[in-house]
């Protein structure tokens, strides 16, 4: 565990250097063990694949010693975290994705197969039996990406990126998979779409996946698709 300053109000915590669900599991511990006891100055922490941020107050951390706020923020991490498990955990939550694949709601399907010497079809049914792990949520409020992808299906993202992206759309970048909650930007191969929101501030928890959620994705028909957006 690796305590490195971020700016003059952030602490980075380094907890490993790749991604994989052992890493995963510390980077959700030291996520709840600052959410049930948080130094005195902590404003907020965000995890990541890797690591874990904590964000700051300068003028509120403990203590008025000589040392500088972030040699004593880094000292009370230091204790709260020592010895950290991931043993305590809570079960992960199981999120169903209803998808709709190919056709105007997944325009690079067919590229993807043509890539890999697959059908569209064959593409669907690996792409739908995944188990996929959400190892952090960023780049925009509600995007998870997702690891688990089956390595036969991992595809680069395209050369091209498109200027907007339809929300609920889901794409492969590389070996990893994810759902764009809001229009916006993107490079990754789009597949399929959900009508569900993925991100909602009328919602009381906004972000419909989680960091630790496990997600299946559920192959739907274009009738199903429009029946439920309606």
């Amino acid at each position: 565990m690796i305590f490195s300053p971020l700016g003059d109000r952030a602490i980075l915590i380094t907890l490993g250097d790749s991604i994989d669900e052992a890493t995963h599991r510390l980077v959700r511990a030291v996520a709840a063990r600052l959410d049930a006891h948080p130094p005195r100055g902590i404003i907020d922490r965000v995890p990541a694949f890797a690591s874990v941020v904590v964000h700051y107050e300068p003028l509120l951390v403990e203590g008025n010693d000589a040392r500088s706020p972030h040699e004593r923020m880094a000292a009370a991490l230091d204790v709260l975290l020592a010895n950290i498990r991931d043993d305590a955990l809570p079960p992960s939550r199981l999120v169903e994705i209803p998808v709709c694949y190919g056709g105007e709601l997944g325009p690079d399907l067919a590229d993807v197969a043509t890539l890999h010497g697959m059908s569209c079809a064959e593409v669907v049914e690996m792409h739908a039996s995944g188990d996929y792990l959400v190892y952090m949520v960023g780049f925009m409020p509600g995007f998870a990406y997702l690891g688990g992808l089956p390595e036969r299906i991992a595809t680069p993202r395209r050369q091209t990126p498109r200027t907007a992206v339809p929300a609920g759309t889901v794409g492969i970048g590389g070996r990893q998979t994810g759902v764009y909650p809001l229009v916006s930007p993107g490079g990754w191969n789009l597949i399929g779409r959900t009508p569900l929101r993925m991100f909602d501030v009328r919602r009381d928890e906004p972000t419909l996946l989680t960091t630790g959620d496990r997600v299946r994705f559920r192959p739907i028909s274009a009738d199903e698709f429009r029946h439920w957006s309606e």
